[in-house]
């Protein structure tokens, strides 16, 4: 019997059909993403298309299961659909090695799909993509995983709460995924200086000669990438036996934050939408003149007293006076080099003590030991140096040196799997007894799995309550005073216009009203949001049009603006939407809105509070996620 007929017998023939005919789009070929793209294929769906923009690193092969080491720094989106079509060689996969929010994913190309999955680790491309699918009016299942928690949940324009409905917390959580290669904020230079370098100096290497293939295992780029790599390892290492030696820190230093980091930058395709590092050499850190520059402006801080008290003693123990103060200033470029190689040389003399009685020992990051936290505040700061981004005390690091919470892939296949039954109801125009699903691991829980009816859109949302109206204009002549007066003629008076969160006009910014909408970046298939004092909110798609096209006229709105604004203000005192089914257990209301600020998916740059747990053993440090919660430890449901 075929695997169609299997199908067939399982879930009905009609849906099947469904199935087979749907064009999925996944975001995401993460933790939870291997596993969806494996259960797509399993489950009868002939054309997916998966995007992501991320390589595949080592630390990511515990759990990431259609990723071997072999495949270590390749595409996520390409290996995992050559893996994936092992299982269903039937299968019409597309994979896309892009980022999501690039120009040429335009809201047309979002209405070719029926269903969009995703499966992100990041903030901004999830709003993205939450609003492109409001935009396109395509269903748009969301998920996320930490530990033994997770959650699933469908968002349908008009029927269900977006993504967006909610309030959003500080930033706290954050991805390790891409730490290594292109960080972008200063927690991601703390974990690696903290979980990677820190461990790959004074403990045991994530990466050890048998994650290294052989030359045999692999050919073509793939072996030349693991050479490279083979290669960085033993260099480090070699220099690792040079510990205790004169210049042994300085070396460590030109290894770490120069050659490594001039084969990162010789990657020209990771850098075309990014700013490359700049490498940096011990000698031209330690010639900086921002020391100085730092000590001079407050005789009572001193250089000398911050990189001499960075010894034995730490740059912040008690025992030295006026500690608050220094640790709560940024060093400067050459402090955070000295104390760098004095840290590092105290610590590994330090290692090689303790070695002495036990040859296997290593030692561990602890935040209050003065050596390691003058460790990882100088690299993460180093490291901000070279990639550009803002650098932190030595009070701020330790802050935000947090808890880590690994990944369990079995949280990450049970939550795919829950994303392909939410599907199934989809597809079979079912919508109505879709629920949000919570995996909530716990004694106080009653069950494993809990779930609620799918909240009704907040009316006040500043995403899915939009009117998304096309406008037909030629943006190389029509002006930003054009749009205003388009505007004003339809009703809406005080406007202010943004695009993708840049500030183009309000009633005290007019700079841009003669500037055609082209020359501001404004062009196809730009999405422009407008508010005005009413709060009345609209979306405009540019579309851009010849002026033959436009037949003599200077715009054209696709759709009434005033009656479009009138219905949403009517919409929002409509009752609840219903998407209960009869005979299932029911959440009081009061209930699922306490539910939903406590388990509301956070991922790196948001973060909501769910139920408080205990923190994490410091051993359990299989890095997937860095949880920062100002002193206190809670389970977080994140997306990897």
């Amino acid at each position: 019997m075929s695997r169609e007929d299997y199908l067939k017998r399982t879930i009905g023939g009609s849906l099947v059909q469904n199935i087979a005919q749907a064009r999925v789009l996944m975001v995401g070929a993460g933790g939870i993403g291997c596993e969806l793209l494996k259960n797509l294929v399993m489950s009868g769906f002939k054309n997916i298309e998966v995007i992501d923009l991320d390589t595949i690193d080592l630390s990511n092969l515990n759990r990431q299961f259609l990723f071997q080491k072999q495949h270590v720094k390749k595409s996520k989106a390409h290996i995992a659909k050559a893996s994936a079509l092992a299982f269903n060689p039937s299968v019409n996969v597309v994979s896309r090695h892009q980022n999501i929010k690039e120009h040429e994913f335009t809201v047309e190309w979002f209405r070719g799909f029926d269903l969009v999955m995703n499966a992100l680790d990041n903030l901004d491309a999830r709003r993205h993509v939450n609003k492109m699918c409001l935009a396109a009016n395509v269903p748009l299942i969301e998920s996320g995983t930490a530990g033994y928690l997770g959650q699933v949940t469908v968002i349908k324009k008009e029927v269900t709460e977006c993504f967006d409905c909610q309030p959003k917390e500080t930033p706290k959580t954050f991805p390790v995924c891409t730490i290594r290669s292109t960080p972008s904020a200063p927690i991601h230079c703390i974990v690696w200086a903290k979980s990677y370098l820190f461990g790959q100096l004074l403990g045991n290497s994530e990466e050890d000669d048998d994650e290294v293939i052989s030359k045999d295992e692999a050919d073509g780029e793939t072996a030349k990438e693991l050479a490279a790599l083979a290669a960085e390892s033993q260099a480090l290492k070699a220099i690792l036996e040079t510990a205790n030696t004169d210049g042994f820190a300085e070396r460590v230093f030109d290894k770490v934050f120069y050659a490594d980091v001039v084969r990162l930058r010789s990657m020209e395709e990771m850098w075309k939408t990014r700013k490359p590092p700049v490498p940096l050499k011990y000698m031209d850190a330690v010639k900086s003149s921002k020391a100085e520059e730092v000590a001079s402006s407050d005789p009572a801080i001193t250089c000398v007293d911050s990189i001499s008290a960075a010894g034995s003693n730490g740059s912040g123990g008690d025992n030295v006076s006026g500690s608050t103060l220094k640790d709560q200033r940024q060093w400067s470029l050459r402090e955070n080099a000295q104390i760098f190689c004095q840290s590092l040389e105290t610590l590994t003399t330090r290692l090689q003590q303790m070695r002495e009685s036990d040859p296997s020992v290593s030692i561990q990051f602890d935040k209050d030991d003065p050596d390691s936290l003058d460790f990882v505040t100088a690299t993460s700061n180093l490291r901000a140096h070279i990639f550009g981004i803002e650098e932190k005390s030595r009070f701020q690091v330790k802050a935000m040196a947090g808890n880590i919470i690994p990944a369990i892939a079995t949280t990450n296949a049970i939550i795919a799997g829950m994303m392909v039954m939410a599907a199934f109801k989809i597809l079979s125009n079912k919508l109505v007894e879709c629920k949000t699903g919570y995996l909530a691991y716990g004694r106080n829980r009653p069950k494993l799995i809990i779930q609620e009816p799918l909240a009704k859109p907040n009316p006040r949302c500043y995403v899915c309550r939009n009117t998304f109206l096309d406008l037909r204009i030629n943006a190389d002549k029509f002006t930003v005073k054009n749009l205003v007066n388009v505007l004003q003629e339809n009703g809406m008076e005080e406007v202010e216009i943004q695009e993708n969160g840049r500030l183009l006009y309000d009633v005290e910014f007019e700079d841009n009203l003669e500037t055609a909408l082209a020359k501001l970046g404004v062009t196809d298939e730009k999405l422009l949001e407008v508010l005005d004092d009413e709060d009345h909110k609209v979306v405009l798609r540019i579309l851009q049009t010849d002026d033959q096209q436009l037949d003599g006229k200077p715009y054209i709105l696709e759709g009434d603006l005033v009656q479009a604004l009138r219905q949403v203000v009517a919409e929002g005192t409509e009752d609840e939407v219903n998407v209960a089914n009869e005979g299932d257990t029911m959440m009081s209301e009061a209930s699922n809105d306490k539910k939903r600020k406590l388990e509301s998916v956070v991922d790196p740059n948001d973060s909501s509070v769910p139920q408080k747990k205990q923190a994490p053993e410091e051993d359990a440090i299989d890095v997937d996620e860095v949880v920062v919660m100002n002193g206190e430890v809670y389970d977080l449901i994140l997306l990897d």
